[in-house]
């Protein structure tokens, strides 16, 4: 970032920590500097090969006929189809309807058909083009509107892989009482991931009989499921271990299991080490993506501004197959209304089947599209009631004691108002949006009296500056009775030389979870994070602590490992028969209690607090235990000529409970906050007959360090009585809320409001052209 800083204010007094909420050095940081740590790609293993995926060029037919072109050297060459998976052909997730490789129908381009390897990389390249595969062509189903009207069936009778409905209170009397109705239509498009390490798997036969995987990851347990059900072994025979892993954003959550399957597939069949490392290219085209979405908003509004009624229709691309789409429509149609107070709401949500590469998990889960939308209608109301957009969101924001459209009563840790406040004052909010005002009237008169052309101090391009502001909340934890399902464990032992180790499945990728960990877990233990060892995600080693997803690592498995540190702790000092003090002490009487007493290992599993009340079938209830609360402003100027859009600086507030490592929760806010900028005005991925036609960092474009704005942060601190000294999640809240600020700004700016991300300079010229309203 050119400039950033964090403030931090605090709500409620929590006792002074030696271990929480300090800024430590990032404990794996030296390893990665150095080179020491290993990615995937670094990795030899003697004897391995190179594996490649074969995959469909159309987006929808048969397999008629596959040949090796007997022009080729196939000896050596390592072939694998679907008949040589010796357990299930299904990628295994959530349900059951994706191949690890086709077997006659292809429902997506880059679908995978066939697997090679050999020793020689170039070689096995060379290969993938010496497969031909004869195809039916069938018409392809490419939006969502050509599924639902079922132009070709993909799934079901209706093309629908999920549908959610969620109601609360009396809607037509919500209509009835309301003194105007607006109506809006949003789009967002696809967003591709990424991560700075592109996806790869190492995978080999163990003496036992069984396999062992390596590779860059999220979810190591998923993995394991998955290669469980692909090659009918038992538990005990498949082992998963994480590698240093360069970025996920949830692009690393479900698809390393079809990865991994592929890797061991052959290695299955070769008798050898088989390594997969996809280059950006076959990244970019053939795994997960953002669901692209399409929602239409109706709101009811009184005169003053209060809101009375709103409504919602949500479309989502799941793309090909379910995968997590239903996971990911849960979350975007619980967030649908944003945090505002509706005293009736209905939330249609449906994702629907493409023939394109399925979508799936990434950062916001859902979340920032429907919150795009309903953040856009709030600015479309004020602008047609005439009053300030941050005074009809202070006006309507939830506060202790409101309810969402689930019915949940939110009863501690609400901050949306002061997220606002927070953001409002450090942006300088309401002067800047009055100085634009002035000096965007007094440049079009200007301009028109032909005063501009005649000032040799005027800026020789048509300029205007626009501030826009958003709020949003995000749920911790997974949805609803999402962890009382998954019944995370974790685990704290002492190794043999006193230090003592935090084991879970919850993984490193790039955001902090082994430094957090270790000031928790040395929070609760009375020593310092440098003392503790944090066991490498291994499915042989840690148990299951369930996925890194959903905000969860820190308020949930951090909240276990804490639990084990505070067990732990008393186990000692009632073995010492004192308090222990400090490290050495910890030290000395963990080896004298592993001398005497033996192994000494705490486990803490999920439990669902007894106030949470969810109903699944109808939506009903408590869908998370707390939620974060952000607000964002943002300053653009615009080029009318160029339709060119520049963020000149970016304001935030975000309230996560507590900061365990303030360094990184604003790291954190900030990646995320750039991530977003990308996602409102760079990140298009465009298509061709379903292929993704700009697969290259060419022309896929992403804002780099050069196109960072000044960022300010201010990390709020309102406590959750359920989160380890306070914390609630942090990591997809940064995106929900720059885009709809950016869309503000621009409407401020030009006078015209775009309703699709990303507003490219097309859109915005169009924009200006059609001459549309803000």
């Amino acid at each position: 970032m050119k400039r950033s800083s964090v403030r931090r204010t605090r709500a409620t007094t929590l006792r002074r920590p030696s271990a929480v909420g300090v800024s430590i050095p990032k404990l794996e940081a030296p390893d990665k500097v150095t080179g020491r740590a290993l990615y995937v790609d670094d990795l030899r293993v003697p004897g391995m090969l190179h594996g490649r995926t074969v995959r469909s060029t159309i987006a929808h037919g048969r397999i008629k006929r596959i040949q090796l072109d007997p022009a080729f050297d196939w000896r050596d060459l390592v072939v694998a189809d679907h008949r040589d998976i010796p357990g299930e052909n299904v990628v295994a997730l959530i349900e059951d309807d994706q191949p690890l490789l086709a077997v006659e129908e292809i429902r997506h381009a880059d679908e995978p058909i066939l697997l090679l390897a050999h020793e020689d990389a170039e070689r096995v390249e060379a290969a993938t083009r010496a497969v031909k595969i004869e195809y039916e062509t069938l018409e392809p189903v490419l939006t969502v509107e050509d599924s639902l009207a079922k132009r070709a069936l993909i799934h079901g009778d209706d093309n629908v892989f999920k549908e959610i409905l969620i109601e609360r209170g009396d809607l037509e009397a919500g209509f009835a009482s309301a003194d105007r109705i607006v109506e809006g239509e949003y789009r967002v498009g696809h967003q591709e991931h990424i991560y700075i390490e592109n996806n790869g798997m190492i995978a080999e036969r163990t003496p036992e009989g069984g396999l062992l995987l390596r590779g860059s990851l999220q979810c190591p347990y998923y993995v394991h499921h998955a290669v469980l059900r692909a090659f009918h072994l038992p538990a005990e025979k498949v082992r998963v271990i994480q590698t240093v892993t360069g970025g996920g954003f949830g692009g690393k959550e479900e698809y390393p299991s079809m990865i991994g399957a592929h890797a061991a597939l052959l290695a299955w069949k070769s008798g050898r080490p088989v390594k997969i490392m996809y280059d950006r290219l076959e990244d970019i085209a053939a795994t997960t993506k953002r669901h692209p979405a399409v929602m239409r908003v109706r709101a009811g509004v009184r005169r003053d501004g209060t809101f009375t009624a709103y409504d919602m229709d949500c479309v989502m691309d799941g793309g090909a197959y379910v995968t997590l789409s239903p996971v990911v429509l849960s979350r975007g149609a619980i967030h649908a209304a944003g945090p505002y107070r509706w005293p009736a709401a209905r939330i249609r949500a449906r994702a629907v089947a493409t023939h394109t590469p399925p979508n799936g998990a990434f950062r916001g889960f859902g979340a920032p599209q429907t919150q795009f939308a309903v953040e856009c209608h709030v600015d479309r109301i004020a602008a047609e009631l005439g009053i300030d957009p941050l005074e009809l969101r202070r006006h309507n924001a939830l506060r202790i004691g409101d309810a969402t459209p689930t019915g949940q009563t939110l009863r501690e840790s609400v901050s949306a108002v002061e997220c606002l406040d927070r953001t409002a004052q450090l942006a300088g909010y309401p002067a800047r949006r009055a100085r634009f005002d002035r000096q965007n009237v007094a440049a079009e008169r200007a301009e028109k009296s032909g005063r501009a052309r005649a000032d040799r101090r005027a800026p020789a391009r048509r300029l205007r500056r626009g501030i826009g502001l958003a709020l949003a909340y995000h749920g911790a934890g997974f949805t609803g009775s999402g962890e009382t399902r998954l019944a995370s464990v974790v685990a704290l032992d002492l190794a043999p030389d006193g230090r003592p180790r935090a084991r879970a499945a919850s993984t490193e990728i790039g955001q902090g979870t082994t430094t957090i960990f270790a000031q928790m877990v040395a929070e609760s233990l009375g020593v310092s994070p440098g003392l503790v060892r944090i066991q490498t995600p291994d499915t042989r080693e840690v148990p299951n602590s369930g996925p890194t997803v959903a905000s969860r690592t820190c308020m949930v498995v951090g909240g276990l490992l804490a639990r084990c540190g505070t067990r732990m702790r008393e186990r000692l000092e009632l073995f010492a028969e004192r308090p222990l003090r400090g490290d050495a002490d910890f030290r000395a009487v963990a080896r004298r209690f592993l001398g005497q007493r033996g192994e000494l290992r705490l486990e803490e599993k999920y439990e669902k607090p007894a106030w949470i009340e969810w109903d699944d079938e109808h939506y009903r209830g408590d869908a998370y235990p707390v939620f974060s609360y952000g607000s964002c402003a943002v300053e653009v100027e615009v080029d009318l000529d160029t339709g060119e859009t520049r963020v000149v600086d970016v304001v935030t507030a975000q309230d996560i409970g507590k900061a365990i490592h303030p360094v990184l929760a604003a790291g954190q806010i900030e990646g995320g906050t750039l991530q977003a900028l990308g996602w409102a005005l760079l990140e298009e991925v465009r298509w061709k007959d379903g292929r993704v036609w700009n697969h290259q960092l060419t022309n896929y474009i992403i804002p780099t360090s050069a196109d960072a704005p000044p960022m300010r942060v201010a990390i709020l601190e309102h406590p959750f009585s359920g989160g380890p000294f306070g914390a609630k999640g942090v990591g997809e809240l940064p995106m929900d809320v720059p885009a709809p600020a950016v869309i503000a700004a621009i409407a401020q700016a030009t006078g015209r409001r775009l309703d699709a991300i990303p507003a490219t300079p097309e859109r915005v010229l169009r924009a200006l052209a059609a001459g549309a309203g803000r």
